[in-house]
Parts: structure tokens; sequence; C-alpha cells
């Protein structure tokens, strides 16, 4: 059966109109589960139900691959690293890599986040005291960049983890704006070639001093660090290690992956905590019970179930990656529908994971749908905020973790507080995001220990 779907021009209109994402669900209620647009020789399948997405990355997984679509990311961004690699070095990768980013694996780096977390509380008593207004996107991007790199590369310099995070977010941007505009070619000499090229070479110089400042050092002192780790990592088949070019790559790989999402979940929120006052005074209440002011540890989270399902609950409202693209290599179906090869098909956490017919008031705000029992009793693919199947980030242990401590660190001090009368434009540009920004203010709160029995 043939896919419905609008013309170029009704597709082009629409998206000018109102942008890429509300233009997408507008078509989801027009169409169904599964539409397509045509753009030149490209055929964008959408297609939104969790059937959709168990076949796309698990049953039939051999015939979906990260091919064309990602063309641009890896030239412009990533390279060969996890995200953008295919066949079989993704494979050899991602064997040699997944010890590394287990739930055990990354409870090694809870330290420093609780350290950088606790910098971060300092620095907004400062606000509390002024309550100046200041932009929350930036507080968690700054805080997550910092963590990253330093569970990357030991990096302490706070120089240096701006400059590193300032080129990575040209290079995002560039990469992304060549997704979804006519690009201009990258030889010309213009400013933003010019910024990108730059960007790139500092990132790139940067990362090649750091491997070979280690490799002149006995291993022996070589610091704990996921650089570390990679590097003394060997292929099972081989016994070779990570060329110099690849190493580079997954370095780029894990900063991008390793702050953008857990930085857009944060800052998402703390929207989600201003707009819904009841779900922060349960989220108040467990914190000032279980945790009585003191510093939270990898121990004590266990203790904390309703922080963690305020986090899941953030991440099917506002997952940072509201899609992603899987490209077939073969003929297939969908919804009873035909996928031509060669289509793109694009996976959407955001919709799917507000689908009327396996969630209950999907637009609600309910950590509720977190607890054990409800949980087991979704549909399995109804809720993918880091992609499914064997395909999922790799990286998810560590962004759980990180929300989950950084949250509980921080609620417990302070209640940031929506300017009045903001009212939010959510946007898509690779990522969620919010085009008019988060501008809150910062309130101290006292914790309130538990009342002795």
């Amino acid at each position: 059966m043939k896919i419905p779907g609008p013309n170029l021009l009704q597709f082009m209109n629409g998206v000018r109109a109102v942008g890429f994402l509300e233009y997408v669900g507008r078509l989801w209620r027009e169409y169904g589960d599964v539409f397509r647009v045509r753009i030149g020789r490209r055929t964008l399948v959408f297609a939104m139900h969790p059937d959709a997405v168990e076949r796309v990355t698990v049953s039939n997984r051999q015939n979906y691959d990260k091919l064309h679509s990602y063309d641009s990311v890896r030239k412009y961004l990533l390279g060969d690293g996890l995200v953008a690699s295919t066949g079989e070095l993704w494979r050899r990768q991602r064997k040699l890599m997944a010890p590394f980013y287990t739930p055990k694996g990354v409870q090694a780096y809870a330290a420093l986040m609780i350290r950088d977390g606790e910098r971060l509380v300092d620095r907004w008593s400062d606000f509390a005291r002024s309550q100046r207004e200041v932009e929350i996107a930036e507080e968690m991007t700054d805080v997550t960049a910092s963590i990253i790199l330093k569970a990357m590369f030991s990096s302490e310099s706070v120089e240096s983890i701006q400059q590193m995070k300032s080129a990575v977010e040209t290079m995002i941007a560039y990469a992304s704006d060549r997704l979804t505009s006519l690009p201009i070619p990258d030889w010309l000499p213009t400013a933003k070639n010019r910024r990108y090229r730059e960007a790139r070479t500092m990132v790139h110089e940067l990362i090649r001093r750091v491997i070979a400042e280690r490799r002149a050092m006995d291993e022996s002192r070589w610091p704990d660090d996921l650089l570390s780790k990679l590097m003394k990592a060997r292929d099972e088949e081989t016994g070779r290690p990570m060329s110099e070019a690849l190493l580079r790559d997954e370095s780029v790989t894990t900063f991008f992956a390793g702050h953008e999402t857990t930085a857009r979940t944060m800052t998402f929120t703390w929207y989600a905590l201003a707009s819904n006052p009841d779900a922060t005074a349960r989220l108040h209440e467990e914190l000032d019970r279980e945790l009585a002011g003191a510093l939270p540890t990898t121990e004590s989270l266990r203790r904390l179930p309703y922080t963690l399902q305020v986090i899941k609950e953030v991440l099917r409202l506002y997952p940072a990656a509201p899609f992603y693209v899987r490209d077939a290599i073969g003929a297939d179906q969908l919804g009873g529908f035909d996928v031509e090869p060669g289509s793109s098909v694009m996976l959407s956490p955001y919709y799917t994971q507000r689908h009327r017919k396996f969630w209950t008031n999907p637009e609600t705000f309910d950590p509720d749908r977190w607890t054990k029992e409800r949980e087991a009793a979704q549909h399995p693919f109804a809720y993918h905020p880091f992609a499914a199947g064997q395909r999922i980030c790799i990286g998810n242990n560590f962004s759980l973790l990180e929300s989950h401590l950084l949250l509980a660190l921080l609620a417990q001090r302070f209640t940031p507080a929506l300017r009045a009368g903001f009212t939010p434009r959510w946007v898509m540009s690779g990522t969620l995001g919010l085009a008019n920004g988060l501008p809150m203010v910062i309130h101290r709160r006292e914790a309130r220990p538990a009342p002795a029995e």
C-alpha cells in the first residue's frame, strides 16, 4: 500500500509557518501513524507507532542502518565515532566500549558529578541572594560539559572546558544546518565556513595534544578516565588498539553525546517542575525525608525512586532527540504501508511517547507513570528516548546517573521559578530546544528533615 503524505510545497510551507516539530505533529494527526514526504530524490517516512519502532530497531534491524542520512554528521562532526559508524566497525567499537558504560561502570564518575554539582550549588547560592534572572539552559550546559570533559580527559581547566564546549557547539550547529537547509559549498571562504573550520581544528588539536601527552607518560601514571580506557582497549580479534583518528572521533562523540542529552534533560526538568507544583512538592518531600540535607550518593539514589521518576517523565515529554533516522536497505512494510529501499525512516520519541493509544493523558506531566507496576505494563517500545534495540545510546546509563544525582543535589537546596508570564517555544534543530530560552530566578530552600516518629 502506498504511503500517504503531503506534497513538497505543502511540507515546506507548513515547516516555514510553524516549524518542523509542530508541523510533523499536525501531519501525524492528519495522516496517521505512517506518512511520507518526498524531498527531491529523498523520501522521508515518518513512523510513530511503537510496533514500527520495534520492527526497525529489533525484529527487522538487518534491513536498516545509519547510511546516507548520517553523511553530514560523519563528515562534519563525529567521523567514525560510535553514533555514526556502521557495519563491522560499529560492532567492534560497541563491543570494545560497552563495559565502560554499564550501570556499574558509570558509577566511577559519580564523585566528579557530585563535585561539579557542589560548585553549582555555590554559584546558585549567589544567584539566590541577588535574585537576578539566569538562563537555566546555559547553567545546565556548563555543568554537563565540565563533567563529561573531566570524565573523558581528567581536564580541570575552566578555560579548556569552555573552549571545547564552544567549539563543539559550533560544529554541532554547522552539521545541523547542513541537514536542515540548502548548504553552500564548504570550500567557500564564508564566515560560517571559517568559524566551523577553526572550531574543528581547535577540537582535533586539543584531543591530539592530550593523546600525545598521555603516550609520553608511563602507562602506570595515566589517569583513570575514559580516554585512558579507550587507549588501553584492544580488539579481541586482532589485538590492536584504536587508531589515533578513531580515538579522536570517539572523544568528540563522547563529548557531543555526553553533555548535550543531559543538559537538555536537566533544563527541561526545571521547566517541568516549575510548571507542576504538586510534583515539585512530592520531590522535595522525598529528598528531605531520605537525604535530610546530605549529599546524594550512588547508594542513597536507591531510596529516591520518585526523583528518578521525574527524570523519566521529562525524557518522555521532552526527549533531547525528538527524532532519529534509520535508512532502509531493502523494501519493507510498516503499518501496512510499503517502504521503498533507500527511504529514510524517521522514528520519533517525541510523538510515540505522546501516542494516545499507549499513554493516558499524554500531554500531562505525571511521574507516577514510572512506578514499577505501571512501567511494566507499558508497550516496551512506546518509550525510547535513547533510541532502541542494539543501537540504543551507549551513554544512557551515564546520563541517567548524572541527571539523578544533579537533581537530588540541586532540588534539595533550590527552587528555580519561571519568569512571570513565560511561555516556552519548543523547536527542533537537531535536538529539542527552546527558541526563547528558559529564564528563571533561583530561590533558596532549606531541607526539612522528616519529623521523628
